[in-house]
C-alpha cells in the first residue's frame, strides 16, 4: 500500500467468489491499491479479467467476498456518498420522460439540496460539458455522445471526490470517443476529482490516466501498475505521435497479452514497472 498520505481511495485484498449451482467461481483472487487526491487511474484488462466486478464492488453495488474498500476512511458497505459511476450503457441509465436538467437534478432531490443549491450545480455540471443550451431537450433528442454528456454531468453535480467510469465510451463512434476523452480530462482537471477510468482500448487508457493498472487473467490480481509520465497538457494527434506515447502503449500492450496468456497471471506478485 501506498505511504502517501493523501489517499482518497484504498482497496484491501478484495476478492470475489460467484456461487451458483452449488458451484464457485473466483473471479476476483486479491486486488489491492490506492487512489491519491486527484489522480487519474485507468484499469485495464483481458476481456473477463473482472474489471466491472471489481468497479461494483467499489461502489458498493456487489459486496466483495472478501477484503475492504474504503474511501475518505470510510468503509465502504453500499453506495457511498462522495462516489459516483458512469457506465457504459448511458442510455439505460438516463431517464427518457425527464429533460437534461432534470436528469441531472434527480440525484440533487435525492439528497435533499435546496433549490437555489440544485440550479447552481445543475448549471456548473451543464457548463463543464458544454450542453448549456440543451438543458430543456430530452434524452432521446441527443446523440448518444451528447446523452453520455448527460451522464457525465449529472456524475460530476454531484461533486464526487471519486468518479468511476466503467467502458464509458464503448458505444460510441471514433471521433466522438476523441471528444469525449478530452471532455473527461477537461472535467477531471477543473473539479479536481479522482477518477478510476474502466477501458478495454488500451490507447485510450495511456493517453487519459496518470496510471495505469493491468489486471491479470481471471482468478485477477493487479498484474502491473505504470505510471504514464506523459505531459499534463494533452493532444490527440500531438500526444498519440510523441515516441513516448509508443512506449508506454507498447507496454500496456505487452502485459495485456501477457495477461491472456497466463503467464505470471494471477499468481504474479504486483509490480511498479518504469518504462
Amino acid at each position: 500500500m501506498s505511504e502517501r498520505q493523501d489517499v482518497r481511495l484504498s482497496v484491501s485484498q478484495v476478492q470475489k467468489v460467484y456461487r451458483r449451482d452449488g458451484r464457485e467461481f473466483e473471479a476476483v483472487r486479491s486486488l489491492t491499491f490506492d487512489l491519491h487526491e486527484g489522480e487519474f487511474a485507468c484499469l485495464v484488462g483481458p476481456s473477463g479479467s473482472g474489471k466491472t466486478t471489481l468497479l461494483k464492488c467499489i461502489a458498493g453495488l456487489m459486496q466483495p467476498t472478501s477484503g475492504t474498500v474504503v474511501l475518505d476512511g470510510k468503509k465502504v458497505n453500499g453506495p457511498a456518498k462522495g462516489m459516483a459511476v458512469v457506465f457504459q450503457e448511458y442510455g439505460r441509465s438516463l431517464y427518457p420522460w425527464l429533460t437534461v436538467e432534470g436528469n441531472i437534478e434527480l440525484p440533487l432531490k435525492v439528497a435533499k439540496l435546496s433549490k437555489a443549491e440544485r440550479r447552481a450545480r445543475v448549471d456548473e455540471a451543464l457548463t463543464s460539458v458544454g450542453l448549456e443550451n440543451a438543458r430543456k431537450s430530452y434524452p432521446w433528442q441527443l446523440s448518444g455522445g451528447m446523452q453520455q454528456r448527460v451522464a457525465i454531468a449529472r456524475a460530476v453535480a454531484t461533486h464526487p471526490s471519486v468518479l468511476l467510469m466503467d467502458e464509458p465510451f464503448a458505444a460510441v463512434d471514433a471521433q466522438t470517443r476523441a471528444d469525449l476523452e478530452d471532455l473527461v480530462r477537461a472535467v477531471w482537471k477543473r473539479h479536481n476529482m479522482t477518477i478510476l477510468f474502466v477501458t478495454h482500448d488500451i490507447d485510450e487508457s495511456v493517453y487519459l490516466a496518470e496510471r495505469v493498472l493491468v489486471l491479470s487473467s481471471s482468478p485477477t490480481v493487479v498484474q502491473d501498475d505504470l505510471a504514464i509520465d506523459l505531459p499534463a497538457e494533452r493532444d490527440q494527434l500531438e500526444t498519440r505521435s510523441m515516441p513516448r506515447f509508443t512506449e508506454l502503449r507498447a507496454h500496456v500492450y505487452g502485459q495485456v497479452q501477457i495477461a491472456k496468456t497466463n503467464k505470471g497471471g494471477a499468481t504474479s506478485a504486483q509490480q511498479t514497472s518504469t518504462v
